[in-house]
């Protein structure tokens, strides 16, 4: 019988080969001015090559200041064009597709960069940000379309790098989060209050960018389906599961080709991504962040100091209590994919096929976007097209290449997966930087 997992996923104008996306993530990899670097081919050919049907590029940012951190490449000049279609043709060389995700920080930014030090970002409110502090001003509508001509621009200039589509990252936090979530958005013009007035900006986004590059180009949009925003247990919820299948209807209705669905208001969220949280790592590299928030100190000390870990570990871990690890939004992904006609993604800690398989045989979604499992097991699709339900050696959800990524190169840290051999793990943590001779690409200039 043909594996569901292995069968191709048709959206409107793209063909994926399975239902596996490697999920958006990355490190800094690339150069300060948003340029990128061969580091970022090789970081990319190595899903690529492991087999995943596309590949959902790391939060791209439509512009300098929108960054989540330095070192990130960006997608604000035309003369980054050829260096994206570099990334994509070394990616298309194994069948794989390319799906560039266009973002913007907003008031979400965990380590600046020396184009933002200083200067607060553009946010939906002036309100900080409720975890780290950090601060914004609310865009005006002059900043809010400007804003809106550059997710059209980015989109337009991703089409001309040769890549398979975008997507628009409104989940987790980010600036569209900002605007969609009833927990952030505090503002009284046409883009607050209703449920409708706080979707416009992205929906204008999607117009904009329709009006750019054509009905034929591939746009799918993120969003996370319940908002649980009081991490800081003041804060208000935020969006529900019905708000987010209306907003899903609209991005469908706006000619959206697919839905990916997320969890949480803010990233990391104690659901996304789920699993362990470690202190030791934490404590180590969290004093990059100290200079980017009002209240980062204050979590820092939370984060070294034994006596004051249970403050956090409360407040972190009461939120995934009775909840799971491996499909912890499925449910919501099968409601979401219940109210709207096109494709839906669902990522959430997979990497037992059979559980994906039972997730796309009962309708929950369409295929699964994945990021730590793969980062643990770059071959994980190939090993279940072998006939293993779970990678030899599993992701054990520790989440130290997400805590790691602040300051060191992101990849997997578990010591355990490596016979706790420590020079094994650095040298696998350091192929990115090899020369690949399988890429018959030129370097990144």
């Amino acid at each position: 019988m043909t594996d569901v997992i292995f069968t191709p996923l048709q959206f409107r104008n793209l063909t994926v080969k399975n239902r596996v996306f490697r999920s958006s993530i990355s490190g800094r990899w690339d150069n300060e001015d948003g340029s990128l670097s061969q580091t970022r081919v090789n970081w990319e050919s190595k899903f690529a090559k492991g087999g995943v049907g596309a590949i959902i590029s790391s939060f791209v940012p439509v512009l300098l200041e929108g960054r989540i951190a330095a070192n990130y490449g960006t997608v604000h000049r035309d003369d980054f064009i050829p260096m994206w279609e570099r990334v994509g043709a070394a990616v298309h060389q194994w069948d794989c597709k390319f799906i560039m995700q266009l973002s913007h920080s907003g008031r979400q930014m965990d380590v600046p960069g020396v184009s933002n030090q200083g200067r607060p970002v553009l946010s939906s409110t002036s309100r900080k940000e409720s975890l780290h502090g950090f601060l914004c001003k609310a865009a005006t509508k002059s900043e809010i379309d400007h804003l809106v001509e550059s997710f059209a621009k980015a989109a337009w200039r991703a089409r001309e790098a040769g890549l398979d589509g975008v997507e628009l990252h409104a989940a987790n936090g980010y600036l569209f989060t900002q605007f969609l979530s009833s927990g952030i958005n505090d503002r009284k013009d046409e883009y607050g209050g209703s449920l409708q007035n706080r979707a416009r900006f992205l929906l204008e986004v999607i117009a904009a960018i329709r009006a750019k590059v054509g009905r034929d180009f591939h746009l799918q949009v993120k969003l996370s389906a319940i908002d649980r925003n009081n991490v800081i247990p003041w804060e208000g919820k935020g969006n529900t599961l019905e708000d987010t299948i209306q907003v899903a209807k609209w991005c469908e209705e706006a000619t959206a080709d697919a839905i990916h669905v997320s969890s949480g208001s803010l990233f990391p969220h104690p659901l996304n991504p789920p699993g362990d949280f470690s202190f030791e790592t934490i404590a180590t590299t969290y004093d990059a962040m100290i200079s980017s928030g009002v209240d980062t100190f204050r979590n820092f000390l939370l984060f070294r100091y034994k006596v004051l870990r249970p403050i956090f570990y409360w407040i972190w871990f009461r939120m995934k209590r009775g909840l799971p690890i491996e499909g912890v939004s499925i449910e919501e992904a099968r409601a979401i994919k219940a109210a709207v006609k096109v494709p839906v993604l669902n990522t959430g800690g997979y990497q037992t096929a059979s559980f994906i398989r039972r997730g796309i045989e009962s309708g929950a979604f369409d295929g699964v976007a994945i990021a730590r499992p793969l980062i643990a097991n770059n071959d994980l699709v190939q090993q279940w097209e072998k006939g293993a339900d779970l990678p030899a050696i599993p992701c054990t959800y520790c989440n130290k290449c997400l805590l790691n990524a602040p300051k060191n190169p992101l990849g997997c840290y578990e010591l355990p997966r490596f016979g706790n051999d420590r020079d094994a793990m650095l040298k696998e943590l350091m192929t990115i930087y090899a020369t690949h001779p399988t890429l018959n690409l030129p370097p990144v200039s």
